[in-house]
């Protein structure tokens, strides 16, 4: 990661959570928590994979950067309706690998459906390289070491793969093909900065 991706996400996130604010404090008066939230996210994604492996790539990309958005939006309403907790964050934390796996099931099911080996390599490694970046930030942050660094985090991870569906199977090919790097090298990046604050915890 370049040095200025820290800083411009660091501008970016509060800028946007500010901005998700008065939306959480609506969504807490019609009375919808931030779990229930959570799930509807796991459920959209779900119909996402059922688009996918029926082809409908436009659907599927427009329902995966709205429905996701319901995963940002959770912590927003946790925090206006003073619910906040940690079986809360627990569960976005689950709900949010099974929503990347179920889009990435729906893949492997399409280039299963095309006879495409090379589709479906890609779709597993880029499954397997997601799993690890979000596992090896949450064994580091177990230890007591910051873990969120990389190429390749969930919010880049699901843009990429949002603006891939909607330009079609020919790009959405290379976009995984992309992620199936990124993501691994990702998990690489942490497993290597994490060793480096274990060695400068050790040497202090």
């Amino acid at each position: 990661m370049s040095p200025a991706a820290p800083a411009l996400l660091a501008w970016f996130k509060p800028r946007v959570r500010h901005l998700a604010e008065p939306l959480a404090r609506l969504l807490v008066r019609l009375g919808v928590s931030a779990n229930a939230l959570t799930l509807a996210s796991v459920l959209a994604n779900g119909i996402v994979a059922a688009l996918l492996s029926q082809s409908a790539f436009v659907a599927a990309g427009l329902l995966l950067l709205v429905g996701n958005s319901l995963d940002f939006l959770d912590g927003a309403v946790a925090r206006a309706s003073g619910q906040a907790s940690d079986f809360g964050a627990f569960l976005d934390s689950v709900c949010d690998r099974y929503s990347e796996l179920l889009v990435f099931f729906g893949l492997v099911l399409w280039y299963g459906g095309q006879g495409d080996q090379v589709g479906l390599a890609l779709a597993f490694l880029a499954a397997a390289g997601s799993l690890l970046v979000s596992y090896a930030r949450a064994r580091a942050e177990s230890l007591g070491y910051g873990g969120e660094v990389g190429l390749a985090q969930r919010p880049e991870r699901i843009v990429l793969l949002g603006v891939g569906m909607l330009l079609g199977p020919w790009l959405l090919f290379w976009v995984l093909a992309l992620l199936a790097v990124l993501t691994n090298l990702t998990a690489l990046q942490r497993i290597l900065h994490v060793r480096r604050l274990v060695a400068e915890r050790e040497r202090g």
